[in-house]
């Protein structure tokens, strides 16, 4: 099995004017104490900051939404909200959908979309966005590795798509997940995925 050294570094090519940065669930909801919380979140703020401040108008901000109650959400997530019955917004506390605040102040220019399910190109405005920007490569950062980004990521794939992760821009509430994904996962699209830290993604991404 390739391990992470087989999809660490730029090995295809340039980062080019056409990358799109999409930013996935950085929001309160996972960053504040609940039963969603990822207490590691913080610790990845200030690369995705750095990451969102390169190219602004080239970001996309990813909300995962909850519904008001489990009974109003489609198919197997009326299960899934009845186990989570905390995160519905009839039990949530106005804001926790928000960005956290530090990225909140790079949209605009950055545009910020809403989603249901755990891939960002389940809302349609996603994939048009992506489109809109003639997006050959996408640059993932967020929350969480094993879950919304793997989701994410392997949609990004089917479309075609070069994908850069940013190893010290996503985490997640488990650390089993993220370790199995980043070890095990990932590493079976080696032709289609590089793994960059934020310093390395910041020289060769030329805007």
């Amino acid at each position: 099995m390739p391990g992470l050294n087989d999809i660490r570094g730029l090995r295809f090519g340039p980062i080019g004017r056409c990358a799109t940065h999409i930013v996935v669930d950085m929001q309160r909801l996972f960053a504040e104490p609940g039963e969603w919380q990822t207490a590691t979140l913080p610790g990845i703020i200030p690369a995705i900051a750095r990451i969102a401040a390169h190219c602004p108008q080239r970001t996309l901000f990813s909300r995962f939404l909850t519904p008001e109650r489990a009974e109003l959400a489609r198919g197997q997530w009326r299960q899934y909200y009845g186990r989570w019955g905390s995160v519905t917004g009839e039990r949530l506390a106005p804001g926790m959908h928000d960005l956290v605040p530090e990225l909140a102040g790079f949209v605009p220019p950055g545009v910020l979309i809403d989603k249901f399910g755990h891939s960002c190109f389940d809302a349609p405005a996603m994939l048009t966005a992506v489109k809109a920007m003639h997006t050959d490569c996408l640059i993932v950062t967020g929350v969480e590795t094993d879950v919304c980004v793997l989701a994410t990521v392997l949609d990004a794939i089917d479309l075609g798509l070069r994908v850069i992760l940013v190893e010290d821009a996503i985490t997640s509430s488990s650390e089993a997940g993220h370790k199995a994904a980043m070890e095990a996962i990932y590493p079976r699209y080696d032709m289609q995925i590089e793994v960059l830290t934020t310093d390395a993604l910041l020289t060769a991404w030329k805007d």
